[in-house]
C-alpha cells in the first residue's frame, strides 16, 4: 500500500474526484474517490488495484480528462497539500490499509489498523504481518505472498485474524501487489474489514432456520400422533373429526405458550402455575377414560421470561414422548413429579410403555435446544436416564429464576 505516511509526497489534481501522487522511489497512479481506475492525460501510469503503482499506460488507453469546473478548483487543494489530502483520506478511512514487503515487514499502517488489531503505528511499523496471524493459520501468509510475488491479487478473502490482546477477530481481506515506476512488484497493499458482527449475524439466522425447521417437523410428528389419538376413540368420521378438533385446538393454546403474541405489550408480564402449564401441554394428548399423564407433587407459580422458556421445554420433553416415547404407542404413560426446597424446584419426568430405547439417540439439535434453555435462560441442570422400561428426565432449576 502506501509507503510510511512520514514520507513526502507529491501530488496534483488531475480531476474533480482523482488525484496524481508521487513518492520518492514510487510512482503512483491515480486514485478516484470511489475506489477506481480514474482517466487521465499526458504520461500516466496505467493504475493498479486503484492504490498501487503501475506500469506505463499504452496509447489506445489514454483519454482527455475533464477539466475541473471554475468553481470547483478554487475549492480544491494547491498541488502542494494534495499529498496531505490523500494521506488524510487513507489515515481516516474505517476500513484497516496497511503495506508490506515482500518479505512480510510492514510499511504503513493506518487509524482504522490501530483500531483493529491494538498495534500503533509506531508499534506496527517494521515489525512483520505475522503479529496480527494466529499460529494455526501462519500458512495463510505463505499463500498471499505467492500469489503477490506472481502478481495475482486476493479478493474477499474471509478469515480470522489476532489483537494485541490475543482476542481474535474475523476479518475479510483484500491483497493487491504494489509494483514500482518500472513496473516489478516491490510489496503488497491489504484491506482489512472487521466482519465480526456479520458473522454473528450469520450464525444467529441459520440458528433461527434451524429451530424453524425443527418447530415445523415436531408440529407434523404431533398432528399425526393426535389422527392416530382421535381414531382409536371415534366411531365415525364425525366423530373423528370432532376429538381432532378439539385436540388440535388444545395443542395450539399450549402453543401460544411457547409463541407469546408479538403484538402484545412488550411490559405485560404473563403468569400461571407449573402444573396449569403442564395441563395445557398434555392437553390435546389425553383420551377419554384413560389416565395416560400423571402429574403430581408441589406446584409453584411461574412467571415471567421463564414461563416461556419451561413451556418450549415441556413442549420439546412432550414432542419427544410422541414421536419416540411413551406416547407413540398406545399403552405408553408419563408420569411428572416436581418437588421443592425453598430454593430448587426438581422435577423428575418418568416414560413408561413406550418403544424401547436402549441408549441415547444423540445430540441433534433438539437437545442441543434443551441445552440452550436450561443452562442459560433457566441457569439450571438436566440429566437423562435411559432405562429398559423409559426414559427418565431429571430437571432442576433455581426457584428464583421461575418466580
Amino acid at each position: 500500500m502506501f509507503p510510511d505516511m512520514r514520507t513526502r509526497f507529491n501530488a496534483r489534481v488531475i480531476s474533480a474526484t482523482s488525484i496524481e501522487v508521487e513518492v520518492p522511489g514510487h510512482d503512483f497512479t491515480s486514485i478516484g474517490d470511489n475506489g477506481e481506475k480514474s482517466a487521465m492525460n499526458g504520461n500516466e501510469k496505467d493504475p493498479i488495484d486503484s492504490i498501487s503503482p503501475g506500469k506505463e499506460r499504452t496509447q489506445e488507453h489514454k483519454q482527455p480528462h475533464a477539466d475541473i469546473p471554475f468553481g470547483l478548483k478554487q475549492q480544491f487543494p494547491s498541488e502542494a497539500s494534495s499529498a496531505n489530502w490523500l494521506a488524510a483520506i487513507v489515515e481516516n478511512c474505517n476500513d484497516a490499509i496497511i503495506s508490506k514487503t515482500l518479505e512480510g515487514i510492514i510499511t504503513s499502517w493506518n487509524r482504522a489498523a490501530e483500531r483493529l488489531f491494538g498495534f500503533s503505528s509506531a508499534e506496527a511499523i517494521g515489525r512483520p504481518i505475522t503479529i496480527v496471524i494466529p499460529i494455526d493459520r501462519l500458512h495463510e501468509e505463505d499463500d498471499i505472498l505467492r500469489k503477490v510475488r506472481r502478481g495475482e491479487r486476493v479478493d474477499y478473502y474471509e478469515t480470522v485474524r489476532q489483537r494485541k490482546d490475543g482476542g481474535l477477530i474475523d476479518i475479510a481481506l483484500t491483497v493487491s501487489p504494489v509494483r514500482n515506476a518500472e513496473g516489478s512488484i516491490i510489496g503488497a497493499s491489504k484491506i482489512a474489514r472487521d466482519i465480526s458482527e456479520r458473522r454473528r449475524e450469520r450464525e444467529r439466522q441459520v440458528i433461527l432456520l434451524r429451530e424453524m425447521s425443527h418447530r415445523i417437523k415436531n408440529l407434523f410428528a404431533m398432528i399425526n400422533a393426535l389422527i392416530n389419538v382421535s381414531e382409536r376413540s371415534a366411531e365415525n368420521t364425525k366423530e373423528l373429526a370432532s376429538d381432532l378438533r378439539n385436540r388440535v385446538f388444545s395443542l395450539a393454546r399450549a402453543q401460544q405458550l411457547t409463541l407469546p403474541d408479538p403484538s402484545g405489550p412488550i411490559s405485560e408480564e404473563i403468569s400461571t402455575t407449573l402444573f396449569s402449564l403442564l395441563e395445557a401441554i398434555f392437553a390435546a394428548h389425553q383420551e377419554t377414560g384413560r389416565d395416560r399423564i400423571e402429574i403430581r407433587g408441589v406446584d409453584i407459580p411461574i412467571q415471567g421470561t421463564a414461563l416461556n422458556s419451561l413451556a418450549l421445554l415441556l413442549h420439546e420433553f412432550s414432542t419427544n414422548a410422541v414421536k419416540y416415547g411413551a406416547l407413540s404407542t398406545s399403552d405408553g404413560r408419563i408420569s411428572i413429579e416436581t418437588a421443592s426446597n425453598g430454593d430448587e424446584l426438581r422435577l423428575t419426568w418418568s416414560e413408561t410403555g413406550g418403544t424401547p430405547i436402549m441408549a441415547s439417540p444423540g445430540n441433534g439439535f433438539g437437545t442441543q435446544l434443551e441445552q440452550a434453555i436450561v443452562e442459560g435462560a433457566l441457569r439450571g441442570s438436566i440429566a437423562r436416564d435411559w432405562r429398559p422400561d423409559g426414559l427418565q428426565i431429571h430437571l432442576s432449576v433455581p426457584i428464583r429464576m421461575v418466580n
